[in-house]
């Protein structure tokens, strides 16, 4: 989760067609995914009507070739606990001032996360896992390579 500032949400709009946003994003236990945004925004207008949701974080500056690595994450999210939010977001953005933020806070719950870490794993070597509140809890690992 520290390999980027950014993430990319995916989110459903009320025909099922999928839209895309990127952010700037902070987390916090449990993999919980805290960003702020205009509640006028296409993806909070749609997280309005369909909760459900997809993140997904990674280095932009990944080589084609060398060993990659990334996480995927599908779950839920919505507008959230300004508290809990204004301190995981403060805490790793040091320069962002709570008292100033007028915009909504955000939540991202997720259920299940797909990790590659082509350095730590094998080439090709997806791991899915379930969050539980006692952790991770592995489901499969899928190969590629």
């Amino acid at each position: 989760m520290n390999a980027s500032p950014l993430c990319s949400l995916a989110t459903l709009s009320p025909g099922g067609r999928a839209h895309i946003n990127h952010m700037y994003f902070a987390w916090g236990e449990r993999l919980d995914v805290f960003w702020i945004s205009d509640p006028d925004s296409i993806h909070s207008r749609n997280l309005t009507r369909n909760r459900s949701a997809a993140v997904t974080v990674y280095a932009s500056n990944q080589v084609w070739g060398k060993p990659d690595r990334g996480i995927q994450l599908f779950g839920t999210a919505g507008v959230t606990n300004i508290s809990e939010a204004a301190r995981v977001y403060g805490k790793r953005f040091r320069d962002f001032d709570p008292d100033g933020n007028d915009l909504p806070y955000y939540r991202f719950r997720p259920r299940t996360v797909k990790l590659f870490d082509e350095r730590s794993l094998a080439a090709g070597t997806l791991v899915t896992a379930r969050v539980t509140s006692e952790g991770l809890r592995w489901l499969k690992t899928e190969v590629w390579a």
